[in-house]
């Protein structure tokens, strides 16, 4: 289910030297939003990030160095994804967005693209269960209408499902990219005869697929790769960036613990200085 060679408001976008400075870490203590008190293994909740975002990478690479098919690589992604999901939501992190399927994806073989969708639909028949009884509101970032009608009736299903989900927001990026999220929010300002100065930084946020939802405090890469790859370009411009080897499928509990302890590491300034920081 995921695709990046598995696949997959607001400030400025992300640029390619954020990501390199970023280096293959993570962040600084998130905001406290009201989670339960208690403690992630030895990592305090209010250093969790709030908004979680992740780049599936390396679903084929592993099949591929397992003289596996690629779609071999996709299923056991699926697996990672469950348990990566369930992992936050036993440690408090109120919202996990999923680099599921880009728009660029349908460039892939033919064979591949229908294998993902077959496993989405498995996901979410044995998934939204688990979803409902975990509290956790499935919603879908992209275009939802270019998708296949058996796989967004199975999604706008498992949406209205676990709409009143309290405890986690599951954002899956299907059929998204982030230039084409941006196209959309600027014509929806034409279209309402937006004046100029009506365009704001918040406005603009509030037209996103990612509306009402915090920017994400941390992206997390697998299998190697260090690039955006059009993934949540607004919306991260101050997400602090991990990068890692491991390809997706071997993304586990014990490795999404490696990257959220690098993050609670690091200090957030939002361009003021360490002394100010610590003064607070």
């Amino acid at each position: 289910m995921t695709p990046h060679d598995t696949l997959l408001p607001g400030q400025k976008p992300c640029t390619q030297a954020d990501a390199t400075a970023a280096g293959a870490t993570a962040a600084q203590p998130a905001a406290d939003d009201g989670r339960e008190s208690g403690r992630a293994g030895d990592l305090p909740v209010t250093q969790l990030p709030v908004h979680l975002a992740i780049i599936m990478d390396g679903n084929g690479r592993w099949a591929q160095a397992r003289n596996l098919p690629r779609e071999a690589g996709h299923k056991a992604g699926a697996e990672a994804v469950r348990a990566v999901v369930t992992e936050c939501r036993r440690l408090g992190i109120r919202h996990l967005t999923l680099y599921t399927f880009s728009s660029e994806n349908w460039n892939r073989p033919k064979a591949e693209i229908s294998a993902l969708f077959s496993l989405l639909l498995e996901f979410l028949r044995r998934e939204l269960p688990r979803l409902e009884e975990q509290g956790i509101a499935l919603r879908v970032l992209g275009d939802l209408d270019g998708l296949p009608l058996a796989q967004r009736t199975a999604l706008r299903h498992a949406i209205k499902r676990t709409a009143d989900g309290p405890h986690m927001v599951l954002n899956l990026a299907l059929n998204y990219g982030s230039r084409a999220e941006l196209v959309r929010a600027m014509r929806s300002f034409l279209h309402d005869g937006a004046r100029p100065e009506d365009i704001t930084e918040e406005s603009l946020a509030q037209r996103l697929y990612t509306a009402g939802q915090p920017d994400p405090d941390l992206l997390i890469r697998t299998s190697g790769e260090q690039r955006l790859s059009n993934y949540l370009l607004y919306q991260c411009a101050y997400s602090e960036l991990y990068f890692t080897q491991v390809a997706w499928p071997d993304f586990d509990a014990a490795q999404l613990r490696l990257a959220l302890e690098a993050y609670a590491a690091r200090s957030r300034r939002f361009g003021k200085t360490q002394e100010q920081i610590d003064a607070h």
